[in-house]
């Protein structure tokens, strides 16, 4: 029962694009909606064990498997995340092979314009400003990498 409770608490946390992915029952669908109005903790205990007695009657199976979908697809993200802020670091603090290598694997970068943004960067840390050519650098790699 405790599984189910944890379920349905982690289904109202999912926007209602990915509940749709889900066959669930018009029931259900009503008790998600309004899971945004309560706003009492003790009430929103009370509604997910409702919500958990609620799972028992729907395809739990289909359900886990999108939100498990859901999950892993947000690690993927997360992952591709922190490699994009490893190379950032590494453009900064490293060699002309990093750079070279940064090209390698991101062919469609701009070599000049990402000269241009790690120059900017070492300027701004000389002079002690705030890191506004950092998070360019970042929104650059994002871009080129696809993320």
């Amino acid at each position: 029962m405790a599984a189910l409770q944890k379920l349905g608490e982690r289904l109202t946390l999912l926007p209602t694009a990915q509940l749709a992915r889900m066959s669930l029952s018009e029931e259900m669908q009503a008790a998600l909606a309004e899971t945004a109005r309560i706003k009492s903790h003790n009430a929103l205990r009370r509604h997910y064990r409702r919500l958990g007695k609620l799972l028992r009657g729907e395809a739990l199976d289909a359900i886990r498997q999108v939100v498990d979908e859901i999950d892993g697809n947000h690690q993927t993200d997360v992952a591709r995340f922190h490699a994009l802020e490893r190379w950032r670091d590494r453009l900064v603090d490293g060699q002309s092979e990093d750079f070279g290598e940064f090209l390698t694997n991101y062919p469609d970068a701009d070599r000049q314009h990402l000269r241009h943004l790690i120059q900017a960067v070492h300027r701004e840390r000389e002079k002690s400003q705030p890191p506004t050519a950092y998070r360019k650098l970042f929104k650059y790699l994002r871009e080129v990498s696809g993320l």
